[in-house]
């Protein structure tokens, strides 16, 4: 596994996205007992970052995470979020980036995780309600008192970035970014690069669509949120199976899986990008893990550069009212 600089702080270029241990995706039976081997088999091969949140659950994404890195602390660049969960009175799912809020916030993680300290304290999604020089002034102080080491964004615009990386530096903007979700291209990666923060893409595998392994919408449990993705849904999902299809020839030519080209594809695109895929699967850690030895030719990557671009949004209205663009 090869490792490289997000900001100032070092990670396995590949990491674990733990949000689908705890039920947000629903395709086959699973235990926390498979996802603490899955983590487990991760370090084992290498990856140090693991990224969880307060919402994954509620609460019991960092409770699993916590007891799987128990022991091994110091293996680990433990990556969590706030700000989906209003302790104020709202409850989960309420935006709230309030300082009041990130002080119970970040007792609750570390809690559940653990731990004495975060590596790196994610904004989940940008409050329109609380200045983000406030809350990023909040922030600070946590990584005066030690409790947090390094300050990231998720899903937050150009402005806002700039913004808050004028009151304490930003390690890490986390957002979508894969194969069929181009967006930060135009804007937000020549930002980071400009202002030195690291980028880490979530759903590198388009949620799990680009892994060739969902066929048709039926697949996927009445209970998946993917349900009500607009890129899983009706004549939008039939026109997406083409970019799958155009993927497996560059697999098939490099006896790769169709996950592994994606993430190949990803990790080619800069040495300042650790992208986190998600699974509970141990073979499906050690598959995407596998990515990092994939060398891709510069015909191969013109050509997934060139990919028929994704039919429909990448979120349904009410998640995609959520990110600050």
């Amino acid at each position: 596994m090869k490792y490289i600089k997000i900001g100032e702080l070092e990670v396995s270029r590949l990491g674990l996205g733990a949000m689908s241990m705890s039920g947000f995706y629903d395709i086959g039976s699973g235990s926390d007992g498979e996802s603490m081997r899955t983590i487990h088999r991760a370090l084992e091969l290498g990856v140090t970052h693991i990224d969880t949140a307060e919402i994954y659950g509620p609460y019991i994404n960092e409770e699993l995470v916590g007891r799987a890195i128990k022991g091994r602390r110091d293996q680990v660049v433990l990556a969590t979020k706030f700000g989906f969960v209003s302790h104020t009175g709202g409850g989960p799912g309420v935006i709230d980036s309030s300082p009041a809020n990130i002080r119970k916030a970040v007792e609750g993680s570390l809690t559940r995780l653990g731990t004495d300290y975060i590596d790196l304290y994610y904004q989940h999604r940008v409050d329109r309600n609380a200045p983000i020089e406030d809350t990023v002034g909040a922030l600070a102080e946590l990584v005066k008192e030690g409790k947090i080491k390094y300050i990231g964004l998720s899903e937050a615009g150009v402005e806002t970035i700039r913004r808050a990386h004028v009151v304490h530096p930003i390690t890490a903007l986390q957002t979508e970014y894969s194969l069929w979700t181009r967006d930060p291209e135009a804007e937000l990666l020549p930002l980071l690069r400009e202002l030195g923060i690291g980028f880490v893409p979530y759903s590198p595998l388009g949620h799990g669509f680009l892994t060739g392994h969902i066929k048709s919408p039926d697949q996927l449990a009445d209970n998946d949120w993917r349900k009500t993705n607009p890129r899983f849904i009706g004549e939008n999902f039939q026109r997406n199976l083409s970019i799958v299809e155009e993927v497996k020839v560059i697999a098939d030519e490099l006896e790769a899986t169709m996950a592994q080209i994606a993430l190949a594809w990803l990790l080619a695109q800069g040495n300042d990008i650790a992208p986190i895929p998600g699974t509970r699967r141990v073979a499906r850690v050690e598959e995407n893990i596998a990515a990092d030895n994939i060398d891709l030719s510069f015909a191969q990557l013109q050509r997934l550069n060139n990919l028929t671009p994704a039919s429909g949004e990448r979120h349904n209205e009410a998640s995609m009212d959520t990110i600050d663009r």
